[in-house]
């Protein structure tokens, strides 16, 4: 396909200000997808858009507490206002930390779920009317792609809200994708250990997996045509084991 099979579409990526969801708007954009970053770090995301607008791409900047609700639905309110329609969610803003439940912090479990899981719910209600009447266009199909992990099938110590939230995100996605089916595709990427700056990779028996390589899983998932829908992609390091 064209390196432009995504032109005329609208994309809005949560997280956006580093790591993996830096790397999905990069590619999306390069795609021809008009790219909408939403993030806390309002530095950060102007950034992304100047690269991307120095690209060729065009991309706008919301920047949003996605734990905060009504910044969560305003965020994707104000990209259908600066761009016209949305045609591809992805959500992939979120956060984990280790903490094993005897020594854990309460307001951290609290945090996680409200980034991890409740952010998801509220950015995809909000998005779900503008998706369904994008389908409707001459592409014929509308994408929700949630950046979810390994965590969400395989749970390990001191990763229990975290894996938690990951398990949630799972069932919700498989749930609309059911209400959904024809109009609105809804798919999972989960990716094993990523080298990301909320990750430390250096001291790694094996090498990461890179921010671009979950980039190019996204992509595939809203780049099939409309026939095919990626329901879930597990992607690990050729060398991790579980």
């Amino acid at each position: 396909m064209s390196i432009k099979e995504l032109s005329g579409t609208v994309a809005l990526v949560t997280g956006a200000s580093s790591g993996i969801g830096e790397a999905v708007a990069h590619d999306l954009a390069q795609r021809g997808a008009t790219v909408v970053v939403v993030a806390r770090r309002r530095e950060r995301l102007a950034r992304v858009v100047a690269e991307i607008e120095g690209k060729g791409g065009r991309a706008f900047a919301v920047p949003a507490d996605l734990t905060d609700r009504d910044q969560a639905t305003g965020a994707v309110a104000e990209a259908v206002k600066v761009s016209g329609r949305l045609d591809i969610l992805v959500n992939n803003a979120g956060i984990g930390f280790v903490e094993h439940a005897l020594d854990a912090d309460l307001d951290r479990w609290r945090q996680t779920v409200e980034i991890n899981l409740l952010a998801v719910l509220a950015c995809t209600h909000a998005a779900l009317p503008h998706l369904v009447a994008a389908a409707e266009g001459p592409r014929g199909i509308a994408d929700v792609v949630t950046v979810s992990s390994v965590a969400g099938r395989v749970t390990a110590p001191g990763y229990s809200v975290y894996a938690a939230t990951k398990h949630a995100v799972g069932a919700f996605s498989d749930s609309i994708r059911k209400e959904l089916v024809g109009r609105v595709r809804v798919g999972l990427v989960e990716p094993g250990a990523v080298d990301t700056e909320l990750t430390d990779a250096s001291k790694a028996e094996f090498e990461w997996l890179q921010p671009q390589d979950v980039a190019d899983a996204v992509a595939y998932l809203v780049t099939r045509p409309k026939r095919a829908a990626v329901s879930e992609l597990l992607l690990r390091p050729s060398a991790q084991e579980r």
